[in-house]
Order: C-alpha cells, then sequence, then structure tokens
C-alpha cells in the first residue's frame, strides 16, 4: 500500500513540468482572440456610422432637389464677353482659313454668243452674255480669312477665270471691337446695296445674274473705300449703311482728285411671320460721276448716237426677299429687286467733240425669282427678267431710236449632294439682244466647295 502511493505521487511530480506551459498557451490563446473581438467590433462600428452619414447626405441632397424643382428658374446671367483671339503659341495661331470653289460649265446657245449685245444700253464693258459655247471653265474662287488681332479681321478673295486671268474680287479688313451695332469695312468690297450684289457667284440660285446688274453696273459692283453700318438694336431686324470710295466701277470713273466719288447709302428692315417665315425689304441710293466714260446708245440701225459721256449717274435701287421654311426638305425662296437710273451731262463723238451738253435718260429694270426645296437636295427656280431703256432726249436725237425692252426668262434644276457640291441644269429664253432675235440657251453647271467655308447670306 505505501508502495502504490509513492508510485502515484512520482508520476505527479513527473508532469507537473508540462501541465504548466500548457495552461500558458491557452490563456494566450484567449487573450489574442479578444484583441480580434474587439478590433472586429471596432470596424463594424466604423461601417456603421460611415452608413448613416451617407444616409443623411442623401436625405439632404433630394431635400434640396425637390426644393429647386419647386422654385421659380433664376433669371438667365448675362452673357460673357467672347474672348479675344489667342495671338501666339500654338503652330496655327498665325493661319487663316482657306477656302477654294470650283465652277465650270457646259452652253449650247442656238445663236452666236461672240455677238451677244444687250439693246438699248450703254456696253459695260463687262457683258459676257451666256458665255462661249461648248466646255467652259468657270470662275474659280480663292479665299483667305482670319482674325488678326482683338479689334480687326481680315478676308482676301480672288478670282480665276478660264482665260487664266486674276482678279482680286475682294480684300479688306472690317472691325471686330465696335460697340452699340457699330462695324467699319474697308479696301476692295462688293457694295452693300440692294440684295444680291453682295453674294458671290457661287452662292447664286442661277447659273448668271439677273440683266439688270449686267446692264446698270456690268455684273458685280466693288467699291475701292469705306464702309459703315449700324445694326440698331430692335426686335425687328435694322441696318443702315454709308459708303463712299474713288468711283473705279461702272457706271462711274475714278476722277483724278482726292477724295469720293461714288457715294451709296442703303437701308435694310427684316423680320419674322410666325415660326417658318421671314422677310426682309431694303432700299438703296447710288450717286456717282462719269468722265469721258467710253461707250454710247446704237440707234436702231447699229449707229452708235455718242461715244462717251461726262455726267451724273443717279440710281436707286428697292429689294425684297420672302423665306418659307417649314422643313429642312421643303424651302421656299422669292427675291425681287428694282432699280431705276437717271444720267444727265455731255456727251461726246468719236473724235472727242462736243454733241450735246444737254443729254438726259433714265432707265429702269426688275427681276423677280423663285426657287423652291421640294426634297432633302432639290430645287427648281424660275426668273423674270425685264428692261426699259428709256429714250435719251438731247437737242438733235435722230427719230430712230430703239426704245428696248430687253426681258428674259430663265428656269433651273440643281442638285446638292452635300453643302459643299452643287450640280445644276438651267434653260434661258433670251430676248434681251439688240437685234431682236431669241435666243435659246442651254446650260449644265457643276460647283464645288474644299476647305473652310462661312455661311452664306440670309
Amino acid at each position: 500500500m505505501n508502495y502504490s502511493r509513492l508510485v502515484v505521487a512520482s508520476l505527479t511530480l513527473a508532469t507537473l513540468p508540462a501541465i504548466a506551459p500548457a495552461a500558458d498557451d491557452v490563456a494566450a490563446l484567449r487573450a489574442e482572440l479578444q484583441v480580434m473581438k474587439s478590433d472586429y467590433a471596432a470596424r463594424v462600428d466604423a461601417l456603421e456610422a460611415r452608413i448613416k452619414q451617407l444616409e443623411t447626405a442623401n436625405a439632404a441632397a433630394a431635400d434640396a432637389a425637390a426644393s429647386l424643382a419647386a422654385a421659380p428658374p433664376p433669371p438667365a446671367p448675362e452673357p460673357a464677353p467672347s474672348p479675344a483671339p489667342a495671338t501666339g503659341g500654338g503652330a496655327n495661331a498665325f493661319n487663316p482659313a482657306i477656302s477654294l470653289i470650283l465652277g465650270g460649265s457646259y452652253t449650247n446657245a442656238s445663236r452666236d454668243p461672240g455677238d451677244w449685245h444687250m439693246a438699248g444700253f450703254v456696253p459695260s464693258g463687262d457683258e459676257n452674255g451666256p458665255g462661249a459655247r461648248s466646255f467652259n471653265l468657270g470662275e474659280s474662287e480663292l479665299t483667305f480669312s482670319a482674325s488678326i488681332d482683338p479689334y480687326f479681321s481680315g478676308q482676301l478673295t480672288a478670282s480665276i477665270n478660264g482665260e487664266n486671268e486674276i482678279e482680286v474680287e475682294e480684300a479688306f479688313f472690317r472691325t471686330t471691337a465696335l460697340q452699340n451695332g457699330l462695324s467699319i469695312k474697308g479696301g476692295r468690297f462688293f457694295s452693300g446695296f440692294g440684295y444680291l450684289n453682295e453674294v458671290h457667284a457661287h452662292a447664286w440660285d442661277f447659273v448668271d445674274q439677273p440683266l439688270v446688274y449686267q446692264a446698270f453696273f456690268g455684273g458685280q459692283y466693288k467699291q475701292n473705300g469705306v464702309q459703315v453700318k449700324w445694326l440698331a438694336p430692335t426686335d425687328l431686324f435694322l441696318e443702315f449703311g454709308a459708303e463712299g470710295g474713288n468711283g473705279d466701277g461702272f457706271p462711274a470713273t475714278r476722277l483724278e482728285k482726292n477724295g469720293l466719288n461714288g457715294v451709296t447709302l442703303f437701308a435694310h428692315l427684316g423680320g419674322d411671320i410666325g415660326d417658318y417665315t421671314s422677310w426682309r425689304t431694303g432700299l438703296s441710293y447710288l450717286t456717282q460721276r462719269a468722265e469721258d466714260r467710253v461707250g454710247g446708245i446704237e440707234d436702231a440701225d447699229g449707229a452708235p448716237l455718242f461715244d462717251a459721256f461726262t455726267g451724273d449717274s443717279d440710281t436707286w435701287v428697292a429689294d425684297a426677299v420672302l423665306k418659307w421654311a417649314p422643313s429642312p426638305r421643303r424651302q421656299l425662296k422669292v427675291q425681287a429687286e428694282y432699280m431705276h437710273r437717271h444720267e444727265s451731262g455731255d456727251i461726246f463723238d468719236a473724235a472727242g467733240d462736243l454733241l450735246a451738253d444737254d443729254y438726259r435718260n433714265t432707265q429702269s429694270g426688275w427681276y423677280l425669282q423663285s426657287v423652291y426645296q421640294f426634297a432633302a437636295r432639290w430645287r427648281a427656280g424660275i426668273r423674270y427678267d425685264s428692261l426699259d431703256s428709256g429714250t435719251p432726249a438731247y437737242a438733235f436725237a435722230p427719230p430712230n431710236l430703239l426704245d428696248a425692252s430687253p426681258d428674259r426668262i430663265s428656269v433651273m434644276l440643281d442638285w446638292n449632294p452635300s453643302e459643299f457640291s452643287r450640280l445644276r441644269a438651267q434653260y434661258d429664253w433670251d430676248d434681251a439682244r439688240d437685234d431682236g432675235q431669241t435666243d435659246h440657251i442651254w446650260r449644265l453647271q457643276y460647283i464645288y466647295g474644299i476647305g473652310a467655308h462661312g455661311a452664306h447670306k440670309y
């Protein structure tokens, strides 16, 4: 019995060192578990606080949106002035916008275009009638334009015709920083009178200009001088303008003096009628003087009544345009202009001798045209031209003066694959010749635009 107790005591003493380390490990694990529980609880609390914060912010935003929707909209802020154009830095800072217009035509005329002359009117020097027969290279137009600085912009337009001749059509500067609707243009530019004169050839609705422009100005009238325009701050479009130049263009001549020869005044008024219709009308006055202007009217037998003219030329121009555009596929434009000219002065023969010092003549002309876009890319148009040559009055006027009334009817159809291309067919019933015979003219025309190109005139 004593021996058994001794054995048990010995075994207990032997295992005590092993039990003590095991108890220490459990305590350590329990402590580590407690740390993990505390850390997990802290993270859960942080996430719950973040969720509550986001819910509060969303509720505040929803309340603000509801209040904004219920309140009336605030007044629109005044537009900020346009920033001045950049003046340096980039590689393209000084590069102008460049555009090129390519044009050409094919003409089939029943009469020889080489002997075309308008009945009853002084040759302007630039009359070309229907142009040459067969294929013709039309006018190519090259334009450079750019902002010069925050105060001015500039533009140069050069035309190159089929005879390899280059002409400066326009070369002008224009102010961009004047206030209260005022602008100034200087250099060479198409005069602002009437409606069609400022429109470049590639934007015409027919192959050529109306007869009244050819008879009164020899085509488009260019002004070498200065133009001032004022756009009134009214709901209606209201524009006033004045020009003065050197008069170097038919019916005037350039005078050997300082100052102006050729003053133009014009006013334009326009507005809207409903949602689809707009209109514009205008009145213009040109006063000019000619000295030894070559060219005279011929009588019914083809003999010249005089060879040169010196005197005053005053012209009134009234214009009107109406546009109806219910959709991009359907548009209608009706356009008309009337011109009335009175000239008085001296006339001379070929030797320069005075024939009469009381020469007077009053002439007039007008046209009416309508162009209808009946599909997305198709347009059709008709135009009627009419002129009255008047009866020249002077002391010994011969009895066989030709009181002519040239007129013409033109019909056209064009297809516009895009805003950069146009193909056109046109027929003219031309009764404008001085021999009184009708000319039947068929023409096909192409116009292509390359490069930058601004919006066309209204």
